[in-house]
Formats: structure tokens, sequence, C-alpha cells
């Protein structure tokens, strides 16, 4: 049999465009000999449509893009993921859901098999995922039934994305009933590690069945989370043997030897990215799919001579291109000269337009409107914040003249801790690393300097010791541990919801340990107003990770901070 994957990049809620770009796909694959084509989860609708699903005119929207489709598709089936409406939820049929949003309408995560013009069958997905940056369970009732449908004598079973992850479930089940080959229509966000686990599973399966097992993936950025596409095949004895692209759309075609014995060898498929590679890959199309799906034609932010907001401009010029990217230098009085001439460095290097506004007037402004409430006060954080709100009001301002989005530039490791100012170098429409650490924020930097097309980020820039340069000779390391003490301990407390004696007894000094967990709690309300980020890392900042604001946990014991 030539299966078919397709690997496409849909946009939620662009139905019409969606279904277009599947039937060209289709039909490519179908003139390149495919006798059975598979796309993603949901992607006619693309994923995750969130509460767009609670909308009865996007749902009858749905089923008119899914006659559409079907209508383009031959002899040759088509299985596709939509949104199906259900008439009516027969107990029987139905495991409960968690909310009365998932209710009223009642609707299904599903497969439609398309084939003829019509649809021939549906399956709904099983497992709802509820957890992380998925709420299914708000939305959809939960399949029972397992789909095997004849494709040329094959056997085929039909599932959905968590169906697989985990032992037993509907994949045993279609093999336990004489499946061959097991498809999984799959909407997986990239994370880092998250392609051994998805490998880890489809193995599982694939060996305890005796199946192939094919993962079709969607592809693209979504608002805080990127789909990196990786589509694969993989053998009764859980080896990979097809592999599509990694941030790409693509066409697996491969041609399986069902029914002969023995395996066959893998085909040539593209190498795997490194992880830094892959991480770098994500941040890239997360930033670009957020611009061009948004409407968006250039991006400003503030280079400041930092690593920070060099990376940034970086991954900017790679997503976008460097015509569509503005660095805006704001020095004050505290700004080395060696930063402002690394910004410049940093401008010229990547080719990136470059504006130079002075903070000085503004800040001279602020402190004679100010001299009145705040006389016979040190000079503190609020002065210090005032610099960086100036710059953030700056950015603002072009954004709101132009039309550009101002892209945030803090990292994971100063918005977990709340090393970042609300309203200053946190504003802006997107905050492209986010959920990066500090560390790997380094990491990406050296990286993307190996690549061959010369040096993009001035080695000054990541050499030199961090700083905000809000006051004379502040250094990051002044309020926060160096940071490969930080990140490690942020990690554990963020990532893997560790207890602060057991990071303690792990050999870092109780103390920073305790200040690190308190900063982290107090910071929750920042993060709450924090512009939305590309997701990389087990658990990031946002509607991955959801603490309340108010508590008094004390991150150990049962008393009260």
């Amino acid at each position: 049999m030539r299966l078919a994957l397709l690997q496409r990049n849909p946009t939620v809620g662009d139905l019409d465009g969606n279904v277009a770009d599947l039937r060209a796909a289709y039909a490519g694959a179908v003139a390149r000999g495919a006798r059975l084509v598979c796309a993603g989860e949901l992607a006619i609708t693309g994923y995750p449509p969130e509460d767009l699903l609670l909308k009865p005119a996007f749902l009858a929207a749905g089923d008119r893009a899914l006659a559409d489709l079907a209508g383009a598709v031959g002899e040759v089936p088509l299985v596709v993921g939509f949104v199906e409406r259900l008439d009516a939820v027969d107990p029987e049929d139905w495991r409960p859901v968690a909310s009365e949003a998932a209710e009223h309408p009642a609707i299904a995560d599903a497969a439609a098999v398309l084939r003829a013009g019509r649809v021939e069958a549906v399956y709904r997905k099983h497992r709802l995922p509820n957890y992380g940056v998925f709420d299914e369970a708000r939305y959809f009732h939960a399949g029972t039934r397992v789909l095997l449908v004849d494709v040329d004598g094959v056997q085929v079973g039909v599932t959905i994305c968590e169906d697989m992850w985990g032992p037993g479930g509907p994949l045993a089940e279609s093999a336990r009933r004489g499946a061959q080959l097991l498809l999984n229509l799959s909407a997986s966000p990239y994370r880092q590690g998250v392609r051994a686990l998805r490998e880890r599973w489809a193995s599982h399966h694939a060996r305890q069945g005796h199946v192939w097992v094919a993962y079709a993936a969607i592809l693209g950025g979504q608002d805080e989370v990127v789909f990196d596409g990786d589509s694969f095949v993989m053998s009764p004895f859980g080896a990979v043997v097809a592999r599509g692209a990694q941030y790409a759309p693509d066409t697996v075609l491969v041609d399986l030897p069902i029914g002969v014995p023995g395996e066959p060898l893998p085909q040539a498929f593209p190498p795997r990215l490194d992880p830094v590679a892959e991480v770098h890959g994500a941040l890239v199309l997360g930033l670009r799919d957020y611009v061009r799906k948004n409407r968006f034609d250039r991006v400003l932010l503030g280079i400041s001579g930092g690593i920070d907001s060099a990376l940034v401009a970086s991954l900017a010029v790679d997503a976008l291109g460097a015509d569509a990217v503005t660095g805006v230098a704001m020095p004050s009085p505290y700004s080395s000269a060696g930063s402002l001439i690394d910004a410049k460095a940093l401008a010229a290097d990547l080719g990136i337009t470059y504006l130079e506004l002075p903070v000085n007037p503004a800040m001279e402004a602020f402190t004679q409107i100010l001299s009145d409430p705040f006389a016979g006060t040190a000079a503190g954080i609020a002065e210090e914040n005032i610099q960086s709100r100036i710059r953030g009001t700056l950015l603002m301002a072009l954004s709101n003249k132009f039309g550009h989005l101002v892209l945030a530039t803090g990292n994971k490791s100063e918005y977990a801790v709340g090393y970042s100012t609300l309203y200053g170098d946190m504003a802006g429409g997107f905050a492209v690393i986010k959920d990066v650490p500090k560390t790997l924020v380094w990491e990406l930097a050296r990286w993307r300097n190996a690549q061959g097309d010369g040096e993009r980020i001035p080695p000054a820039i990541i050499a030199k010791p961090p700083s905000a340069e809000l006051r004379p000779g502040q250094l990051d390391t002044d309020a926060l541990p160096p940071y490969e003490v930080l990140d490690p301990i942020i990690e554990a407390a963020v990532e893997e919801d560790r207890s602060i004696a057991d990071v303690a007894a792990e050999g870092y000094d109780p103390a920073v340990v305790r200040e690190v967990f308190r900063l982290v709690d107090r910071a929750e309300y920042k993060r709450r107003q924090a512009a939305p980020g590309i997701k990389v890392t087990s658990r990031a900042f946002g509607r991955d990770r959801r603490l309340p604001i108010t508590q008094a946990w004390s991150g150990d014991t049962g008393a009260a901070r």
C-alpha cells in the first residue's frame, strides 16, 4: 500500500483556506500513486479552536467545509480530522465529560473517512487530554468505539493523538480486532524531548499489536504552541521507516509491504535536528506564524546590546526577513558605551532598520513631575523602572503609529522571578523567548552563530555579563544567583513541582532555594499580564501552568509565608 501523510499548516478558523490546501495536497498525493491519504487532527478547523467550538455558526461552517472537501475526494480515501456535531448523546456510547460547556452543543473531536465524494465513516477520539495546554474535556464528548476501514484489502484502524499516549486503548483494541495499519491523526505541540515520547508510544503499540503505525501531524504556530510536524511511519518491529520534515509542510509518501514477511529497510529521510536546533526551529516557526496569521507586516523591538534582545532580533530576521524588522536602541545615562556600540553592530550584522531614541529627556521630565511625592526618599527600583517604562511607551507609540508588532524580549528566567518590569520590558504583543531559560538563550545564540552564514550576534554581546543597565555598574548577579544556579532551581520549582527541601538536598544553598521559590510565587501577578509566548519546555507560563495569584503556600510546609 502506498500511504501519504499530509503534514499541513492550518490556520484556526480559516476553514475555506484549510480545505483548499487539503484539496491540493490530496490531489498531489493521489497523482503520486497514493492509495490512502491521511491528514492531521482537526485539520479542517485548525487546532485548538477553543471557544469557537461554542459558536453554532462556526460548527455549521465546519459541516459545509467537510462536505466541500468530501466532494473533492475520489476512490482513494482521505482520513481527516474535523469537529463532528452530534444530534444526540447516547449514554451507552459516551463517557461523562467534565464541564457544562461540553454539554451544549454536543460535539466530538473526530476523524472522517472520505471516499467517493462522501463521508464513509467517522471515528471519535477516546482519550481527551485535559492537562497542560489542553482543555478538551471542556468541549468534546469522548468516543468508545474503534473504527476499522478496508483499503485495498488492508484493515486500517483510525485513532486520534492522545489515543496513542498510553498502553491499551483504541490502538490496542483496533490491533486485536485485526487492524494491519493504525493511523494516528495528531496535533501534538512541540516541547523539548517530545519526539522521543511520541516514538516510544508508537513503538509500543506497533510491537504489541504487530502492526504498522502512521503518525500524521499538523504543523504551525498557534498562539503559544507550535506544532513541529515530524510525521513518521513505524514498522511492526518498532523501527521508523519514513519521516516528514520538521517545521515545514510535507507529504510523507511510503510504500508499506503489508502482508510481506520481514522488515523493509528504512527509507532515506531528512536528518533530525539536534536539541538546540529544534528549539530554534520552534521559535522561528512560532514567531513567523503569529505575525503572519495575525496580519502584521513588520515587527519592532528594543535592542539594548544585551543577549536577550539580540537573540530575539536574530529570530525575527530568520522568521520574517531583515526588511520586516526594526531595532530601536533607547540609551539612558546608565547605558554603557559598549552596549550602544553592540546594538549598532547587531543591527548592521542582521541588516535590520535601526532607530536610536535616547530616553534622557523623558527621564528628566519624570524626575521633575515626581519631585514632590518622591522628595526625601532615596533613589531605587521605582526610578530604575521608570526608564524601562519609558522605553516600553516609546515602542508602543511606534507600534500604534505604524501598525508594527512589538516583540517583548524577556526570557523565562526573568519572568519566573519577576526580574522584569510591567509596562516596561514586558510591554509588547508577543514574547518570543518567554519560555526560554537564560542559559538556553546563550546556547541558542552560540548555535546560530555557528551555522555558517556569519556571526549574526556580535561575540561581545554573548560574552558580556548580563545587566539591565538601570543604574551605574549594575549586574544581574546583584539581585539573582548566577543563571547556571538559578535555572535548575526554577526548573525544579516550575516544571517539576518539587519542594524546597527536595531541591536543597541536591546541594543548593537552602536560603537561595527558598528565595527563588518566594520570587517565583510573588511574580505570578506579573506573568498574568504578560504577552503570549512560545512554549518550548515541559511547562510554560500561561495556560500551561495555572497557579493562584493570591495564595500563602510557602513551597515547603503548611505554614503561611
